[in-house]
């Protein structure tokens, strides 16, 4: 299980951008941080969430 925003999830063997489209994320309107340290955009494909992984997602929204 990997833990996402503090839920526990099976997202175990998904990359980064699987996870953030399946759940509904707009990829450029989010930050990913695992464990401790920002995910750069660039290896949202490359990263492959394993158990014990500690993500947090933050979407950034407009508005005035």
């Amino acid at each position: 299980m990997v833990k996402i925003n503090g839920e526990e999830v099976n997202a175990a063997g998904k990359t980064a951008a699987q996870y953030l489209t399946e759940s509904g994320y707009d990829l450029k309107r989010v930050a990913v941080e695992l464990n401790g340290d920002i995910l750069p955009k660039s290896q949202y494909e490359s990263t492959v969430l394993k158990d014990s992984d500690c993500v947090e997602i933050v979407s950034f929204v407009g508005g005035g």
